[in-house]
């Protein structure tokens, strides 16, 4: 498997100049092999991008020249935009390795060069953020072709949230009440899927044009927000499913044996279920530790899949507040404000977890006959932790969003 080096500052920043636009891309890096024989390895990352940006999708694509795709590219310079083919293909080799080649990426490229690759539409961009200075371009005065795309792309992007937010404003309707589609902790989250006319999904992709929606209810104590739900790791983990943890650690239930719980880091419950990371081997696994000198494995995640999900899923995300209350049994809601955040700060997410300002909210083996949801949620005053950049959106003049002081993580 070939690792990417570690990033410079320098290219971080270049890193920090896009996401801080919007835009999602990904990365690989130039080696001498891939120079000389003009292709490199399509790793997991790019692979990923590709698939849920719906420019190619690897898994499906047949082996040999004859199944071989091309997109058109451009290499991007501070003052050149220079045309290339883009070409993605897996050769008749035994696995099949998945590859992709640019045109004249060699001529613009050195030896474990870094570059960022984003896209419009079907055309993929790339820029060598090694030797570029992505802010000197933004801040010009002139005219350059980094600046010139990037801040279409922006603008792009801008429609889509400008786009939402009008539905939402339209929505609101001075006050409307709307009624919650189901009964339960689904309900106002599937009934606002339906005004904006999205199908019921499972997809673990965002909801909107790439915008991930969250509903909350404003009245609701607990001031958690749902991150988003990963199974664990099976293959590396002692349990190999859901039922087999319940029947260990559960309770009866409706004749069922069933886990409902909550577990955070430093901290075990009722059951000693506690989370923990092992730096060395970047996972997060929960045990049973019933005191300081005895635990169990239980299940592990690697961290990368998920920062993966987190970084897929939120994106770009409207969390959206609602004040409900209940007549004859049945429930109802008015919109009152949206927080719109942008690119989760990934580097916290590790921290958070071991502060249990993140926790994981589990739900398994339920008498429902429901599958079983491994949740990750953040609490409310943490947020500006996890997303530093966000805007507030009132739909409800009369609305007070308020979290109170930021907290302080112990470092």
């Amino acid at each position: 498997m070939i690792h990417m080096r570690a990033f410079t500052k320098f290219e971080m920043e270049n890193f920090r100049q896009i996401a801080n636009l919007g835009i999602r891309y990904t990365t690989f890096q130039t080696y001498r092999t891939s120079l000389d024989k003009g292709y490199f390895d399509a790793i997991a990352p790019i692979r990923a991008y590709f698939q849920e940006e719906g420019i190619h999708d690897y898994s499906s694509q047949g082996q040999g020249q004859i199944n071989k795709e091309y997109r058109n590219a451009f290499l991007l310079t501070a003052t050149l935009m220079i045309p290339a083919k883009a070409s993605m293909y897996r050769p008749n080799t035994k696995s099949g390795d998945p590859r992709l080649w640019f045109s004249c990426l060699h001529k613009y490229a050195e030896k474990d060069d870094i570059f960022a690759m984003f896209h419009m539409g079907t055309t993929l961009y790339v820029i060598n953020v090694t030797r570029t200075d992505v802010a000197e371009c933004l801040n010009s005065m002139e005219t350059n072709p980094i600046k010139e795309i990037l801040m279409t792309l922006q603008g792009q992007i801008m429609v889509t949230s400008q786009e939402l937010l009008a539905k939402f404003q339209a929505l609101y309707d001075n006050g409307h009440l709307y009624e919650a589609e189901v009964q339960g902790d689904t309900g106002i989250g599937r009934a606002v899927e339906s005004l904006l006319g999205i199908p019921m999904n499972s997809s673990p992709n965002p909801d909107y044009k790439g915008i991930e929606l969250k509903s909350k209810r404003l009245q609701r104590s607990s001031a958690k927000n749902g991150l988003f739900s990963q199974v664990p790791d099976w293959k590396h983990s002692n349990f190999k499913n859901g039922r087999e943890i319940a029947e260990r650690y559960g309770y009866e239930r409706q004749g069922v044996k069933t886990l409902q719980v909550t577990v955070q880091a430093n901290h075990p419950n009722a059951q000693s279920l506690v989370l923990d990371i092992l730096q060395g081997d970047e996972v997060l696994e929960m045990l049973e530790k019933p005191d300081k000198a005895i635990k169990q494995h239980i299940v592990e995640w690697q961290l990368h899949t998920l920062h993966d999900r987190l970084k897929t899923k939120h994106h770009e995300t409207f969390w959206i507040s609602v004040d409900n209350q209940y007549h004859d049994g049945k429930e109802y809601f008015k919109y009152s404000y949206i927080e719109h955040t942008y690119n989760p700060n990934i580097a916290e997410f590790d921290h958070l977890l071991m502060q249990q300002f993140v926790t994981l909210e589990l739900l398994l083996n339920r008498p429902s006959g429901h599958g079983d949801t491994w949740n990750f949620k953040i609490k409310d005053k943490a947020m500006q932790l996890l997303f530093p950049e966000s805007k507030l959106y009132k739909l409800d003049p009369n609305s007070e969003p308020h979290r109170g002081p930021l907290p302080k993580l112990n470092k």
